[in-house]
């Protein structure tokens, strides 16, 4: 039988999948489609990691790894929803209910000291930060707003926040001495493996890194950010925020960027309480309170130091004389710095660009802002949203273009700071890159405390990618730009690379180009303005940023996106959007059982992936379930039944019924299944009939706690009781079977 890999991920899309997974299931079963679950979660990744500590009944296989390794098959059909991608604080509390439900986990070791505990922090680094995205990847992506979505849009334009010629935002960056500044690329010549070694000024090697392997023609960069230049750059921007008069605000991705930017977001804390850490840095370090984990944590653990009255009043008095900090919750008093992983950059630039260039200061007002982003990468190209704002003014959703996305992410390409080639260095000396036969391919003198970082990126990906972004292009018939830098190591070796594989390509007709971040951000704004489409062909990160800067201008929201990833060797891996404000309505649910997240993406992937196995499995009724799936999607969305913004209105469990019932409305109606019109043409009665009766049922538990028995691992049938509370409806579901 044809098979759907569905993911059980976290927060607030896991709890969407206790409502919406019995409804796919019953009526992918009529066309003989099986959908299976895999944990992926980080409680469950995390669960995974020890069998050897845990209960029979509590093991959990790796089903990451299994998926990873289905990822690479052509019968590979995979529904990911959006994870956790855990910092250290997210970890630690995640192990801490783990440990509360009875699993004899170890505690998290920050500074491992013995075998034991370095084994226990190598178990914990597999789940660490983006560890769900590399394993699946195994295809570049396509992203873009479905017809729908965006006819949607456009007639119902979302609210853009009026922007001034005089407004204060800006963007600081380092411009040197940072990672782009620094960086270097070499294109290995044959299969080979590489090692990376420290030596320090006595000439002592260390080596961080051996057995890494690559392949010939693949792309290996490596580069540096200077700490004592990083901690000047800090100094000054904290310095020009208070004389400005502007909010201060750092942007890093300390979730994806795993290694690095937890370091870099220290950093940040420190430069602004620079008095309190010069005064308590030693007793912060030595109760183990660390600034990488943000404000928050170090408030919250200053009861067990000595003298923490007195330390938390040093912090208070930093805040109240620094510059006005931007807030992530002002009536709690949450701080950009307060978690490393509440300010993405990837969500919250683009949510300042919409909302006139500002975010929220302590008072719940708005106010200009000074965004630091440290790394020069790209920062460029936020700088230039905002140039383009302040001239032209705030973007109209109704007439606006768009910018789907073709990113290059294929077996793991591009994972700067994330996984096990990011380090910060212990002691003056140089790093350098060595092959097996001991040549030194790359080198760079550091200090102690500069972030090295070195990554892959395999030619086979690069090839992938490139025809991806011709066959977009031509089937669009829509002009394509390259987000290439000539001046920037690593993309001038992929710019060759571009060149050399359009020639493998018809590329007649198309309109291909290469333009640097910043100014292809320029033109694809320009476009847009004037109602034209622009495909974005991007790295990695920038895909990241990219399919979170345009659709949530576009769109309001990047949750409303087709996120199609084709596997190389012919499978099919629908992404459902992303899961940024998934925290806040899981604890909107647990307060008054209000669930507000949008499973639009959702419907989209379950679409795509459809009719994807329609295609594998030579499945005419999977396609005739994708196709009545697109059309109820669209009445979906004219209808306006996407969850509400406030109690009493439908949320997520009664956008499931409408959902469920337009598509059994269109199963009903099409012609070329006679039976399957008939099984559907009962359910779509049902459903209508009883429609107020549904509709009462999901509301009436609005307005009280709801308990799920847990936030990183729900109990099942507590989050299963909560998210299918109309009798009515499971019943008409379950008659389907």
């Amino acid at each position: 039988m044809a098979k759907i890999i569905y993911t059980h991920t976290d927060e607030a899309p896991l709890l969407a999948t206790y409502s919406f997974l019995p409804i796919i299931a019953a009526y992918a079963k009529t066309a003989g489609v099986d959908v299976e679950t895999r944990d992926i979660s980080l409680a469950g990744r995390v669960i995974a990691q020890f069998p050897d500590r845990l209960t029979e009944e509590q093991r959990l296989d790796d089903a990451l790894a299994e998926l990873g390794e289905l990822a690479t098959k052509p019968e590979a059909n995979i529904i990911k929803l959006p994870n956790i991608s855990a910092s250290i604080p997210q970890l630690k509390a995640t192990i801490a209910e783990l440990q509360s439900q009875g699993y004899d986990l170890p505690d998290y070791p920050e500074n491992p000291q013995t075998d034991e505990e370095r084994e226990t922090r190598a178990r914990y680094d597999k789940v660490k930060g983006s560890a769900v995205n590399p394993v699946l990847r195994e295809g570049n992506s396509d992203r873009r707003a479905p017809a729908s979505v965006k006819n949607y849009a456009r007639s119902h334009p979302h609210s853009m926040g009026e922007w001034s010629s005089d407004s204060r935002t800006s963007v600081a960056t380092m411009g040197h001495d940072d990672f782009r500044s620094n960086e270097k690329s070499v294109v290995i010549d044959g299969d080979d493996t590489l090692s990376i070694v420290h030596v320090d000024s006595d000439g002592t090697e260390t080596v961080l890194k051996e057995g890494l392997a690559v392949l010939d023609g693949e792309v290996v960069d490596a580069t540096f950010m200077s700490a004592a230049k990083l901690d000047e750059f800090l100094e000054q921007q904290v310095a020009k925020a208070k004389a400005d008069g502007v909010l201060f605000s750092a942007h890093l991705k300390a979730t994806m960027m795993k290694v690095s930017d937890p370091i870099i977001f220290g950093h940040v804390v420190r430069a602004y309480f620079a008095d309190v850490f010069s005064q308590y840095g030693e007793q912060l370090a030595a109760a183990g309170l660390s600034a990488n984990d943000g404000l928050g944590a170090i408030l919250s653990g200053l009861d067990k130091v000595e003298g923490g009255a007195e330390i938390k009043a040093a912090f208070e008095k930093g805040l109240a004389e620094g510059p006005s900090l931007a807030m992530v919750d002002s009536d709690r008093g949450i701080t950009n710095l307060h978690v490393p992983s509440d300010v993405i950059i990837d969500a919250s630039m683009p949510a300042m660009i919409r909302t006139s260039g500002q975010m929220w200061n302590a008072e719940g007002k708005q106010q200009d802002t000074l965004a630091v982003i440290p790394d020069s990468s790209y920062a460029g190209v936020y700088q230039a949203a905002i140039d383009d704002c302040r001239t032209h003014g705030a973007l109209d959703p109704a007439t606006m273009g768009s910018v789907p996305n073709v990113g290059l992410m294929a077996k793991a390409a591009e994972e700067y700071g994330s996984h096990d080639k990011t380090f910060e260095i212990p002691a003056a000396g140089k790093v350098e890159v060595r092959n097996a036969a001991g040549d030194v391919l790359m080198s760079h003198d550091v200090e102690a405390g500069d972030i090295w970082r070195a990554c892959q990126t395999k030619d086979a990906s690069i090839r992938d990618w490139v025809k991806l972004a011709v066959t977009r292009a031509r089937a669009s018939e829509t002009p394509a730009v390259f987000w290439l830098d000539e001046t920037r190591a690593h993309d001038a070796n992929l710019i060759a690379k571009v060149h050399a594989y359009l020639e493998d390509h018809d590329t007649e007709g198309l309109e291909l180009s290469i333009m640097a971040p910043a100014e292809a951000t320029t033109y694809s704004l320009e476009r847009i303005r004037k109602g034209e489409d622009t495909i974005s062909v991007t790295g990695n990160v920038l895909r990241d940023y990219n399919t979170d800067l345009f659709p949530i201008l576009e769109l309001g929201t990047s949750a409303k996106m087709l996120s199609i990833v084709p596997l190389m060797n012919g499978g099919g891996l629908f992404e459902t959007g992303a899961g940024g404000s998934a925290p806040k309505h899981v604890q909107q649910l647990v307060k008054e059982d209000y669930l507000r997240w949008d499973s639009l993406g959702e419907f989209f992937a379950l679409a795509a992936s459809l009719e994807h196995l329609a295609g594998y499995a030579d499945n005419q009724r999977a396609k005739l379930l994708g196709d009545a799936l697109d059309r109820a999607t669209e009445t979906f969305l004219n209808e306006d039944r996407s969850p509400g913004r406030k109690l009493g209105t439908i949320d997520n469990r009664g956008s499931h019924f409408y959902l469920a019932l337009y598509w059994a409305e269109e199963l009903a109606k099409q012609t070329e299944d006679a039976d399957l019109a008939e099984a559907f043409s009962a359910l779509a009665a049902s459903l209508r009939d009883n429609e107020q009766t549904i509709v009462d049922e999901l509301l009436a538990v609005q307005g009280k706690p709801a308990d799920i028995g847990g936030y990183f691992r729900p109990d099942p049938e507590k989050a299963a009781a909560v998210m299918r509370p109309s009798t009515t409806f499971n019943e008409a579901i379950a008659s389907l079977v």
